[in-house]
């Protein structure tokens, strides 16, 4: 009998899961400068040195030549694919929000560029005006009064926290990509939009390398920034209680 072995996002996050748990047994930070919301620094901090070796090695040469090779316009196609794809989700996810303008918005726009975009290669509801609410279920289960919980670095996938790691295991399973049954066909999906979005990201990573003096606190704070605003929570404090290395505010 052959076995037919498939990469899984959820087994990334399971990987994620081991390597939690064995640094655990490592102790994690401590001090007066330890950050509240980051007490796994120490095993976050070398799962970006890791993740940032093979972005160098593998992620950023293949990006670089997939953007070298592939015209604007075609790459603009496929981020509006699946971010087409990503509104479809948004609606069940607006939907357990009870957010009802998100929900008819989100069906809207999926169904307008579904069918007048030709599967999403244009975004036709962009055009016309009408606004994407992307949800995710770590922000469905935030909006129910779960806990962010501690800041976590994953493996591949990079910044996250307990609660967004829980949010991404569903959304694997309930985003449009993961119902395809032909295993090589999702597979190529799943690789190209990880080297498509990292080709969008190539000029803000350059960004980032320059101006940030500790590029992982500038990393971890922006991120906790975001997902609290996304949330609609407060925002968490840095290590030193200010706002440094927080993304300015949107006036």
């Amino acid at each position: 009998m052959t076995t037919t072995t498939s990469f899984s996002p959820l087994r990334t996050t399971a990987a994620a899961a081991l390597v939690l748990g064995a640094s655990l047994l490592a102790g994690c930070a401590t001090g007066p400068q330890a950050n509240p919301a980051d007490p796994f620094e120490g095993y976050n901090r070398g799962m970006t040195r890791f993740n940032d070796d093979l972005d160098k090695a593998v992620m950023k040469p293949v990006a670089t030549a997939y953007k070298d090779a592939v015209p604007g316009l075609a790459r603009q196609g496929v981020t509006n694919v699946f971010a087409n794809l990503t509104d479809a989700w948004s609606f069940v996810n607006n939907l357990l929000q009870l957010r009802l303008e998100g929900s008819f918005n989100s069906a809207v726009r999926f169904s307008v560029n579904t069918v007048l975009g030709f599967g999403g290669v244009f975004d036709i509801a962009s055009e016309a005006g009408i606004e994407r609410h992307k949800q995710d279920f770590g922000l469905t289960m935030a909006r129910w009064g779960v806990p962010s919980g501690p800041y976590l670095v994953l493996p591949l996938l990079g910044p996250s926290t307990v609660r967004d790691t829980a949010g991404f295991v569903v959304d694997t399973q309930g985003g449009l990509v993961g119902e395809v049954h032909d295993v090589p066909v999702r597979n190529s999906l799943y690789v190209l939009r990880a080297v498509n979005q990292r080709a969008n990201l190539l000029g803000v990573t350059s960004f980032l390398d320059q101006a940030a003096l500790d590029k992982y606190s500038f990393t971890r704070d922006a991120y906790l920034q975001l997902r609290a605003q996304q949330a609609g929570q407060p925002l968490p404090l840095n290590d030193e209680g200010g706002d440094a290395g927080r993304l300015p505010r949107e006036d």
